[in-house]
């Protein structure tokens, strides 16, 4: 058994005071009790953040997409594109391994606990198969394990170059040809997943334009339980005008219409939705999983959220291409640009409560536990795995602050200089920022310097 004090633990938006939990070997939360003896209570737990949306191998070419072309209409994400696919051909298994170690490493570092991992770096650099099908999944389940991070493992499901176009000679690493084979890909990921305590998986498409209407529903179909369905949509206005001229339909109006969403769709981006659209979402109970430092990289544009959360509509975060690692900015970049467009500063807050700080780390976390296959409602509970984000209470602001506006300065005013740790299944993973296996970065390094790319 192994016992925590913390001076405050974020119970949803409700703080409890001198919080004693104990956790067994297994790092399950065995009990919570308050006291008011005053005694070895220090710092304040807020929940393990969950990144709903990662393409780990991108990590490697992370600010290396900023040197722009001159001539107009030259920089969009579609010219990202070709820089990401033209990394994706040389990245070999060793590689994505300790690429993706690095990159769970400072997830960890920057207090996520749990990433939904958006695999579809399937193939090798020729695009023929591995002996083993999840060869590259298996490797991304090592890094979780190594770096100490949980992760659900999401093979994707990517057919098509576009709607009706055959694939691009630079997504040959990507193609699962059919149903059938993307099926046997499924299997045996949930294998690899096998591997590793803190695995799970879900399943998913690219994206409408990567695979054949016939094959989503299908798909759909085949989702059984609490699985999690992960899906790119309407991130580009291209994108939304060739689905109109392809299917007649808008992506998420087709989606709505063929298949039956509900809690367990979790649609990525969706940056550009029309009001019958949002309504379609929420209604369904849907999620939008929101990646604001990639879609702001990349300029795809802002998410309606006022109006997808008058509607009750669910979100959670990602850090999809990792141009940016810290929740806090995920959040804030997320809020302000709507304050930028509504001009009005209470975005997250409803008709019950204005604390925004609170709001955002709750819906992120339950939303982002269902992006992951789990349903919880409440931060920690007995019975529970303990993954917690630890706030250093001797940090000049966080220490001067009251309960009442804790979560806001957590939010809002503060970043990784104020973190003691992350703590995953009652184990510190990360303290004072290290990581107890050196060897990470320096394999990083060396696979970068291999790569040749920066």
């Amino acid at each position: 058994m192994k016992e925590f004090k913390f001076k405050g633990l974020l119970v949803n938006k409700i703080w409890q005071e001198n919080v004693s939990i104990m956790i067994d070997n297994d790092g399950v939360i065995q009990s919570i009790k308050n006291s008011n003896d005053g005694l070895g209570y220090s710092d304040f737990a807020i929940p393990g953040f969950q990144n709903a949306h990662s393409h780990s191998f991108q990590y490697a070419m992370a600010g290396l997409a900023e040197l722009h072309d001159t001539k107009p209409n030259q920089n969009d994400f579609w010219s990202w594109r070709n820089a990401m696919y033209d990394l994706a051909l040389t990245i070999n298994p060793d590689q994505l391994e300790d690429i993706a170690t690095m990159l769970y490493k400072e997830m960890l570092r920057n207090g996520y606990t749990h990433v939904a991992e958006f695999h579809y770096l399937h193939h090798d650099i020729s695009g023929n198969k591995f002996n083993n099908i999840s060869e590259n999944g298996e490797r991304l389940v090592s890094a979780a394990k190594k770096a100490g991070i949980k992760i659900t493992l999401i093979p994707i499901f990517y057919q098509m170059g576009g709607f009706g176009k055959k694939p691009e000679e630079k997504q040959r690493r990507f193609i699962s040809a059919n149903y059938i084979d993307y099926v046997n890909l499924l299997d045996a990921s949930k294998k690899s997943a096998n591997r590793y305590s803190n695995a799970s998986t879900g399943i998913g498409i690219h994206s409408m334009r990567g695979v054949t209407e016939k094959d989503i529903i299908h798909l759909s179909e085949y989702r059984r339980n609490n699985t999690p369905f992960h899906i790119h949509v309407s991130e580009q206005l291209k994108e939304i005008e060739d689905c109109i001229n392809h299917l007649g339909q808008r992506p998420v109006e087709w989606l709505a219409n063929n298949i039956e969403l509900n809690e367990n769709y979790h649609l990525v981006h969706a940056t550009h939705i029309n009001k019958k659209e949002i309504s379609k979402i929420a209604k369904s109970k849907a999620n939008v999983v929101l990646c604001p430092s990639t879609e702001g990289n990349l300029g795809d544009g802002i998410f309606p959220l006022k109006e997808f959360l008058s509607e009750n509509g669910r979100w959670s975060i990602g850090t999809d291409s990792h141009i940016g690692l810290n929740p806090l900015e995920e959040i804030r970049l997320l809020d302000y640009g709507q304050r930028l467009i509504t001009h009005n500063r209470n975005t997250f807050g409803n008709n019950i409560s204005g604390d925004n700080g609170s709001i955002a780390i709750e819906s992120s976390f339950i939303n982002g536990k269902k992006s992951m296959g789990e349903d919880q409602d409440v931060f920690f509970q007995i019975g529970q795995k303990f993954d917690a984000l630890v706030i250093n209470e001797s940090h000049p602001l966080i220490n001067q602050t009251s309960f009442k506006n804790l979560s806001n300065t957590i939010v809002y005013s503060s970043d990784i200089s104020s973190y003691k740790g992350t703590i995953v299944n009652g184990d510190w993973v990360i303290i004072e920022g290290k990581h107890k296996d050196e060897n990470i970065e320096a394999n990083f390094r060396s696979t970068l310097k291999t790569l040749s790319k920066r």
